[in-house]
C-alpha cells in the first residue's frame, strides 16, 4: 500500500527568460510531513564535518504550498481513505544511535505479555501484520471518539500515523529541496518523495507563456471552452476580461480545495469556484496561501541595456512570475 507520488499539473516557462513554474501534486505519507526541519553532519574533508540545515516541504522557502489538513476532513472520509490506501513503511529501520537508521528491521513484534499459543509459544505477528493491527485499533478509537461527540480535529489526530496528506506545491526553484532530499543521507521516505518529484519535473509538458500570460493549475481545456479565450497583452499594461479573471479564480479555488481532499478530486465547478475565491478574498483574516499558485509571466523592462523584471517584487519566493496574491490589495496580503 503507501502512495509516495508526484504529478505535474502544470509546467510553464517564460518565453522571454526561460525561467519554470511548476506545481505538483503530492501524495505521500504525513509522518514525511510532521517532520521539521532537521540537520544532519556533511563531510567535506578528512575530519571536518558541517552541520546542513535539511528543511522538510513545508519549510523550503522557495515552495508555495496547500496541504490536507486533519481539522478539515471528515472523520468517516479519512477514515475511508486510511483503510483504502494506509501508510505503511516501506523501510523497517532497526534501532540505533541517532536519527536515522542504517539497516532494516525484520523482528517479529511481541501481541501481549503473557499470551502464548496452543505451544506455549509467545503469541507474534510480523512487522506488517502488527502495523496493520495498530491501525485497525486507531480506526476503532477513532469512531468511538467521533459518537461520542469530538470534533474531528482531535478524532483525527488517532489516525494520522496510518494516513496520506495531499499536497499542492508550486515552486521556480526545486534546487534545494532535491539537492538535501533525493540524497542518500536524508530519511528514506523524504528520499523517495524528493525522487518522484524530480522525475514529475523531468517528465513535465511544458506550456510556453508570452508576458502577461498566466499559469492556472487546475484549470482545463474544458473550462477554457466556457469563456471565449480573449485575453488581451498590449499598451502599457495587461487586460484580462471577466473571463480570465473568472478562470484565475477556478484555478486559486481548486488550490485551496487541497486542505479538505483525501485524493485528486479537483473537480469544481467555476460557479462554486468563484464564490469560494471571492469569500476568501472578502474575509478577515485573508486566507492567502491559495492564490500564490496563480501566477502570472512578468514583463522584461531594458534600461541601459540592462534587462529585468518589471514587477520583481510581486514575484515573492518565485523568479519570473507574479503571483497572483502580491497583486492582491495591500489590506488583502
Amino acid at each position: 500500500m503507501t502512495t509516495i507520488s508526484a504529478t505535474s499539473i502544470l509546467a510553464s516557462k517564460h518565453a522571454i527568460t526561460g525561467d519554470r513554474i511548476d506545481t505538483l501534486l503530492l501524495r505521500y505519507p504525513r509522518w514525511i510531513h510532521a517532520e521539521g526541519r532537521t540537520h544532519r553532519l556533511m563531510k567535506i574533508g578528512e575530519g571536518v564535518e558541517i552541520l546542513v540545515p535539511t528543511p522538510s516541504l513545508m519549510e523550503d522557502e522557495n515552495l508555495s504550498r496547500n496541504a490536507s489538513s486533519s481539522r478539515a476532513i471528515p472523520v468517516e472520509k479519512l477514515i475511508q481513505d486510511v483503510l483504502d490506501d494506509p501508510a505503511v513503511p516501506l523501510f523497517w529501520g532497526a534501532n540505533q544511535k541517532g536519527m536515522q537508521a542504517d539497516e532494516e528491521c525484520d523482528s517479529t513484534v511481541l501481541i501481549a505479555e503473557g499470551d502464548d499459543d496452543l505451544n506455549g509459544e509467545p503469541l507474534v505477528m510480523d512487522r506488517d501484520e502488527a502495523w496493520h493491527a495498530a491501525m485497525e485499533d486507531a480506526v476503532e478509537w477513532a469512531k468511538r471518539f467521533s459518537s461520542a461527540g469530538y470534533h474531528k480535529q482531535i478524532v483525527n489526530r488517532l489516525l494520522e500515523p496510518f494516513s496520506h496528506i495531499t499536497v499542492v506545491a508550486t515552486a521556480t526553484n526545486w534546487s534545494n529541496f532535491l539537492a538535501l532530499r533525493d540524497h542518500p543521507d536524508a530519511e528514506p521516505h523524504i528520499q523517495m518523495l524528493a525522487a518522484e518529484i524530480r522525475t514529475a519535473l523531468d517528465d513535465a509538458i511544458v506550456q510556453e507563456l508570452q508576458p502577461g500570460e498566466w499559469h492556472l493549475p487546475f484549470v482545463t481545456s474544458e473550462d477554457w471552452r466556457c469563456f471565449p479565450q480573449d485575453l488581451v497583452v498590449g499598451g502599457d499594461g495587461y487586460s484580462h476580461d471577466e473571463a480570465i479573471d473568472s478562470l484565475m479564480k477556478v484555478s486559486a479555488a481548486r488550490c485551496a480545495s487541497a486542505s479538505y481532499k483525501t485524493v485528486d478530486g479537483f473537480d469544481m465547478t467555476i460557479e462554486r469556484a468563484v464564490a469560494l475565491v471571492d469569500k476568501l478574498i472578502g474575509s478577515t483574516p485573508l486566507h492567502a496561501s491559495p492564490f500564490e499558485h496563480v501566477a502570472q509571466a512578468d514583463r522584461i523592462s531594458e534600461i541601459r541595456g540592462w534587462r529585468e523584471y518589471e514587477h520583481h517584487k510581486q514575484h515573492g519566493n518565485f523568479t519570473g512570475f507574479r503571483q497572483w496574491r502580491k497583486m492582491l490589495p495591500n489590506e488583502c496580503q
